[in-house]
């Protein structure tokens, strides 16, 4: 693996925040928002929400820092049927330092991996993040 690369662990304390929550009973909105903590090159957690919707959500997030969110969303599908599926957003501003871009970046997999998730997304603006936009991501999920 290069020097370059910088791949952060995920904080033990974060990883059985994520299972509780992959197996969480609410049927609200809900997100954790995590971050890299440069001193201990570490993926933390760094806020927890109940009954948040996507347009909320984007305003809790760093408009120049990336950031990694697993957002628990209330789908409902064309056909009236309901899911909760777990999604893992990426946000990565245009504009922020590219240091930091890297150690997202190069923790990201790891971070899916552990979180056991399947549905992958990246924003590049946080006003990407509406539900109209979430609602057109997991169309593809059927």
């Amino acid at each position: 693996m290069s020097d370059s690369l910088v791949v952060c662990e995920v904080d033990p304390e974060l990883k059985e925040k994520l299972r509780q929550f992959r197996f969480r009973k609410e049927t609200d909105n809900a997100a954790i928002i995590m971050k890299v903590d440069k001193d201990r090159q570490m993926v933390v957690l760094e806020e927890e929400f109940q009954n948040i919707p996507p347009e909320e959500l984007k305003t809790e997030l760093p408009e120049r820092q990336p950031r990694f969110v697993v957002y628990s969303y209330k789908y409902v599908h064309e056909d009236g049927r309901v899911s909760y599926p777990l999604c893992f957003i990426f946000s990565s501003p245009v504009g922020c330092k590219p240091e930091q871009q890297m150690m997202y970046a190069g923790s990201k997999n790891r971070l899916v991996q552990t979180a056991e998730l399947t549905k992958v997304f990246e924003i590049r603006t946080t006003e990407d993040l509406t539900e109209a936009w979430l609602q057109e991501k997991l169309s593809f999920f059927r």
